[in-house]
């Protein structure tokens, strides 16, 4: 074997500081506004606005928190369906769990890895009274907003974009963050700007950003005591948290550029492999590429089984598998990661519904017979090491490392 291992590290996706969060984080500390009141509350929620292009942002604990909160606004109530992209982390869909919704899986689509909005309308077709659909932008890049959202609004249902992993990317001209009635970031530590945790809840309405705030706070009345009327939850983000956030918001355009070098350094060195980047739109779509993946081409795989816990694979020349590069790049130790693995294959979800362009899976007669791209996807593909802190040297030996696994 060629290869030596890396003396450091290299991770997927870790946070970069610039020094200048220290700044804020002591100022709150100096002014005792170490809670969930102060200036950097007050700095984070322009920055973000002004950024996005929406009117109202709402500071909280975690991107699961403004999910959670963001579905309550659409009146989601226990029983309702809720539509939710299949290919995504399950904070997207714990959310809908929480107010005792029905998901429903919408399978994926090859363009963009997103939400297929032709699976998006059988779903309509199969489930017309559902209130709300949750659309993810997997691992940066942005989801067909105009298909899916004229999708539904033809049935009266809400969009809520799940933004998490795509603060900065944008789509036709916009900003993400700007595409659903209740949209959602995230500044958990490997997203592209940080504040070790926290996100936000982004709305055009100031009636739903006030409700936000007030079930945020235990649903607090105005009272000069401790009045509640209704159920609320601590979901405040901290001063200290919007602190470390205002030192990083300055740096979210070099970290898009250096995502972006990073992507493309792949994309050249792979040009003769058989595989594909995570793709996107060129002419519609500007991704923030806070991961980069790969996906294998069915005639270059070779032999891999997962169960839920475990996998096997059995090599072949010329050929290989996600299972056999990770291990590999761990080996020297290097992190990648297997992409997301589908909600409907996940055993806490595997009884709920599954739409696929033909209908729902689940009720099929023979449905290893239908498409299920999510599935494919998570067979075929896999995320690779995506820090901005990488070298191009290190990342040029990864390349070698995948190449590697080819021969």
């Amino acid at each position: 074997m060629k290869f030596e291992a890396f003396a450091n590290k290299v991770w997927l996706a870790t946070p970069t500081m610039h020094g200048n969060e220290l700044t804020y984080i002591t100022e709150a500390l100096d002014t005792n506004w170490v809670s969930t009141e102060g200036a950097n509350l007050e700095r984070v929620e322009r920055l973000v606005t002004e950024k996005i292009g929406c009117k109202y942002a709402v500071p909280l604990s975690c991107g699961t928190a403004a999910l959670h909160l963001a579905v309550k606004l659409a009146g989601v109530k226990p029983g309702d369906t809720v539509f939710c992209s299949d290919m995504t982390f399950d904070a997207t869909v714990n959310a809908i769990v929480y107010e005792h919704a029905e998901p429903v899986f919408v399978d994926s689509e090859y363009d963009t890895w997103n939400m297929d909005p032709k699976a998006l309308e059988k779903a309509f077709e199969l489930y017309p009274k559902t209130k709300a659909v949750v659309v993810v932008n997997l691992y940066g890049t942005p989801a067909k907003y105009d298909e899916i959202s004229a999708i539904a609004e033809k049935y009266g249902a809400v969009v809520i974009e799940d933004a998490a992993e795509s603060f900065g990317a944008i789509y036709k001209g916009r900003q993400t963050g700007n595409f659903g009635t209740y949209n959602v970031i995230s500044f958990n530590g490997n997203k592209i700007i940080t504040g070790s945790s926290g996100g936000m809840l982004l709305t055009e309405d100031r009636e739903a950003a006030d409700k936000a705030r007030k079930w945020s706070t235990q649903s607090r009345e105005n009272a000069p005591w401790y009045q509640h009327k209704e159920l609320g939850y601590n979901y405040r983000m901290s001063n200290i948290i919007a602190g470390v956030v205002c030192g990083q918001m300055p740096y979210l355009e070099e970290h898009i550029a250096r995502k972006k070098a990073i992507y493309e350094r792949y994309r050249e060195g792979f040009k003769d492999l058989p595989v594909t980047m995570n793709p996107y739109d060129r002419e519609t779509m500007q991704p923030n590429f806070w991961l980069s993946c790969l996906l294998i081409d069915e005639s270059a795989m070779c032999e891999q089984i997962r169960g839920d816990t475990e996998s096997r694979y059995q090599t072949a020349p010329g050929k290989t598998c996600p299972d056999e590069i990770l291990e590999l790049l761990a080996k020297y130790n290097v992190q990648g990661r297997p992409i997301w693995k589908p909600m409907h294959l996940q055993p806490l979800y595997e009884k709920q519904p599954f739409v696929t362009v033909s209908g729902n899976m689940r009720d099929a007669e023979a449905p290893e017979e239908m498409t299920d791209v999510g599935a494919d996807l998570f067979q075929r593909g896999l995320c690779l090491p995506s820090d901005i802190k990488m070298t191009p040297e290190q990342q040029d030996k990864i390349i070698e490392m995948v190449k590697y696994c080819f021969e």
